[in-house]
């Protein structure tokens, strides 16, 4: 089974598109957008197993130039 999750990325100030398009260019991610509010990027990101998951946030993600948080929301299905 695939797990997903929704990664809220904040920015440092005026990255927000620059960063939305490097995340987009991850493999895993399905998604990445650039939005107002607390976050500036929200991020839908896909992997075979949580390790995998973990390691697209940490070693792929959290690496872009621009990133100064990120918040990981698995996605639960029941």
């Amino acid at each position: 089974m695939v797990v997903q999750a929704y990664i809220l990325v904040q920015t440092e100030v005026g990255k927000a598109a620059e960063v939305a398009a490097a995340i987009a260019d991850v493999k895993g991610v399905t998604l990445a957008e650039d939005v107002t509010g607390p976050y500036d990027v929200i991020v839908r990101a896909e992997a075979a197993n949580v390790d995998e998951l973990g390691q697209i946030v940490v070693s792929q993600v959290q690496g872009i130039d621009g990133i100064t948080r990120t918040l990981t929301c698995p996605v639960v299905h029941f």
